[in-house]
């Protein structure tokens, strides 16, 4: 876990991938980790060992994968069979299931408003996922806040559309940021040097 967690903050742009075909697009840039946002059970055995295999970090999105049974023996099934580096789900009662087949978890919660803020802090709280995934990332001081509420690593995705709006969530605190956009994937890492102070006391 410590070695994720050290890739996820030398390289805090991480390609999310909605689309298959883009796959080696994502593992040709910098970045060591893959959100995977599609699949399905007939293709997503060949795409995670692709991945692996070019020396790179994969992240299914197992609320998005078609043909998987979204419960505990899914989970088991992803663990043992498709060997992800680790999952990223909504479903707070799968992150247990998934810490226990020894995967890296990310709880991806959506801030729509206060009382889902609040609501997440609980639900972070109850779970202790290994990192969070906040959606959209282009509110600074919800990230900020969030931060320091939960004390968890926070990874910020959705709605990123340039530099300076990755460099804004990782000042106010953000391990990482996730981002659809390939002119996103290989921002210098020089031109990120403005790092943020976290949970992590940096």
């Amino acid at each position: 876990m410590d070695e994720i967690m050290e890739d996820l903050k030398r390289f805090p742009v991480i390609p999310a991938i909605r689309d298959i075909g883009r796959i080696e697009t994502a593992v040709s840039k910098q970045s060591q980790c893959i959100f995977l946002l599609t699949g399905n059970i007939l293709n997503i055995r060949d795409v995670v060992k692709y991945v692996r295999d070019s020396g790179r970090r994969i992240f299914l999105h197992i609320d998005l994968l078609e043909g998987i049974s979204k419960n505990s023996m899914g989970i088991k099934y992803i663990a043992k069979e498709i060997k992800p580096d680790g999952i990223i789900t909504t479903r707070a009662n799968l992150i247990s299931c998934a810490k226990s087949e020894g995967l890296f978890t990310i709880q991806r919660i959506f801030v729509l408003d206060s009382l889902a803020v609040d609501n997440a802090e609980k639900s972070i709280k109850h779970v202790n996922p290994d990192a969070i995934e906040i959606l959209p990332a282009v509110i600074p001081k919800i990230i900020k806040k969030i931060c320091l509420r939960v004390r968890h690593p926070v990874i910020a995705g959705g709605l990123i559309e340039d530099a300076q709006e990755v460099k804004a969530a990782l000042k106010h605190g953000a391990l990482a940021i996730s981002v659809t956009n390939e002119d996103i994937w290989n921002i210098p890492l020089e031109d990120l040097e403005i790092r943020r102070k976290s949970f992590l006391g940096e």
